[in-house]
């Protein structure tokens, strides 16, 4: 959520050329984040949720290029917060994505151990 705060922020400094260009993609990209990671959630899945998170941290990446394309054309002057709110809202989704992929091992792991031959 502090990454859409941030980018709201920066998309409504933007000029007014970009109102329905960069600062709408930029939107876009950041509401997906936490709206994928939601809607994996929702599945009752741990691999569906998996998914989702993958799909957020591609999201991030396209807000991460919106950024650098803002930086370059001269309406960012300065990244600074915006890139560590990326950064760690991208940690954050590896680590966790990391943790439900090991998880998920374990649970196979122990059930086909426990399985008994027909």
């Amino acid at each position: 959520m502090r990454v859409v705060k941030l980018v709201y922020s920066i998309a409504n400094r933007l000029p007014d050329i970009e109102k329905f260009g960069l600062a709408q993609q930029m939107r876009r990209a950041a509401v997906s984040v936490p709206s994928n990671i939601a809607e994996g959630y929702a599945r009752n899945s741990s691999k569906e949720l998996i998914q989702f998170i993958s799909i957020s941290l591609g999201s991030l990446s396209e807000l991460d290029t919106q950024i650098h394309i803002a930086l370059e054309l001269g309406y960012l002057q300065d990244s600074t917060e915006i890139q560590s709110a990326l950064d760690e809202a991208h940690a954050d989704l590896v680590n966790l994505r990391v943790r439900l992929r090991d998880a998920i091992g374990t649970r196979e792991r122990t059930r086909s151990l426990g399985a008994k031959p027909s």
